[in-house]
């Protein structure tokens, strides 16, 4: 499957109108200065190597202090990159560690279900991302992409991220018009599905996502309760009874609290 017919619109009109906010930038240039030069250093050497306004280059180094990013030593007045940033840079190499753990577990699931499997992730307020992918092994197969991005509500992914959004978020009901649904649903049937998979543990989408393609999914829960990963299971349509389909959601419902703790 081509993960460019099934992707959001407008996306490559987004990536050709980026707009840079300079204090984002400038404060990225900071720390990665700070992280390459390896010693303290005062802000107004900083902000004149980097061609920074000093005063603005004080004040986000101010602010990079107080997010724990930066240290600052009062006597010496020279900053050095904090232990915070070090910390935040473990959890992103330890999450991609783990999703590469997870991979045989899926390769696994995919051969035993005779599926396509895939591990997403929630990104931003609004967008998942298949983060790790395993085709089944047999001759006729769906292959979805790893990076693959979609709008946060779409799929059977969607409508189990959707169980901890506020549905009755103008906001949110404005998101979901905006997809591009292969075959379109109403918000009403769509919030009705989002009960039904809040109900039984596991959600379904039914060619809505892609014309032919049926995908169900099970959430993978954080420790806190959330769902950070869900596990979609893609097949075509009719190559389960609905009785079948029921036992793949109970085996996904399994298989995710397995997956939990090598992803947690």
């Amino acid at each position: 499957m081509d993960s460019t017919d099934v992707d959001a619109p407008n996306d490559n009109n987004k990536a050709a109108s980026v707009v840079t906010v300079k204090p984002v930038v400038n404060a990225v240039r900071i720390l990665r200065h700070l992280s390459q030069v390896g010693s303290p250093e005062r802000s107004v050497d900083i902000a004149r190597q980097l061609s920074i306004n000093p005063s603005t280059c004080f004040n986000i180094l101010r602010t990079l202090v107080v997010e724990d990013v930066v240290d600052f030593n009062p006597m010496s007045k020279r900053y050095s990159a904090g232990a915070g940033l070090a910390r935040l840079v473990e959890q992103l190499v330890t999450q991609g560690q783990r999703v590469q753990l997870a991979k045989p577990l899926l390769q696994n699931l995919a051969a035993q279900q005779r599926v396509t499997v895939t591990l997403w992730r929630r990104v931003g307020p609004d967008r998942i991302v298949i983060v790790s992918s395993a085709a089944s092994p047999a001759d006729v197969r769906i292959d979805m992409a790893e990076g693959q991005r979609l709008p946060m509500l779409m799929g059977a992914s969607g409508r189990l991220f959707a169980t901890q959004v506020n549905l009755d978020d103008p906001d949110i009901q404005a998101n979901f018009e905006r997809i591009r649904w292969a075959r379109p649903l109403s918000f009403t049937a769509y919030r009705e599905e989002v009960r039904l998979a809040a109900e039984r543990g596991w959600a379904m989408d039914d060619g809505h996502f892609s014309i032919g393609i049926l995908a169900v999914a099970a959430p993978v829960y954080s420790a806190s309760g959330s769902i950070d990963f869900t596990v979609s299971a893609v097949m075509f349509r009719g190559q389960r009874d609905p009785e079948g389909i029921e036992e793949l959601g109970a085996a996904l419902i399994e298989f995710c609290a397995e997956v939990a703790t090598v992803l947690s």
